[in-house]
């Protein structure tokens, strides 16, 4: 069910606002912490995601990084920024139908003019 467009904006603006929160969420369990002293950090990695500082994840990036170029394979995908057709004439997975057709009859109808103005040019006629 959930594939409208209002649940999916739903799901997007839920997220950007988890982003949005998570620093206020992180200084109030640490607040919590900082009170109540028999509370373990264990305890708290069990209910929350601890998230790393910046500094220590670049470091741990650059690790997965070197392990991730052996087993890396080409799946870039060269796509016209026009159609939106990648190279083997496939639309991205997010198009629905309604908008895959319309650009369809949007290209056939340029491919029609093309070939009007050549007809009207090979038989000479200057309007």
């Amino acid at each position: 069910m959930a594939k409208s467009l209002r649940s999916k904006w739903k799901r997007k603006m839920r997220a950007e606002k988890r982003k949005k929160n998570a620093p206020k969420e992180l200084s109030r369990l640490k607040s919590i912490l900082k009170m109540d002293s028999d509370v373990l950090m264990k305890d708290v990695q069990e209910i929350a995601t601890v998230v790393v500082p910046k500094h220590r994840q670049e470091q741990t990036q650059c690790v997965v990084q070197d392990e991730k170029d052996d087993m890396k394979m080409e799946t870039e995908i060269k796509r016209n920024k026009k159609s939106l057709l990648d190279q083997h004439g496939q639309y991205p997975i997010w198009m629905n139908q309604r908008q895959r057709k319309r650009l369809k009859a949007k290209r056939e109808k340029g491919k029609g003019k093309s070939k009007a103005k050549a007809a009207k040019a090979a038989k000479g006629l200057a309007w």
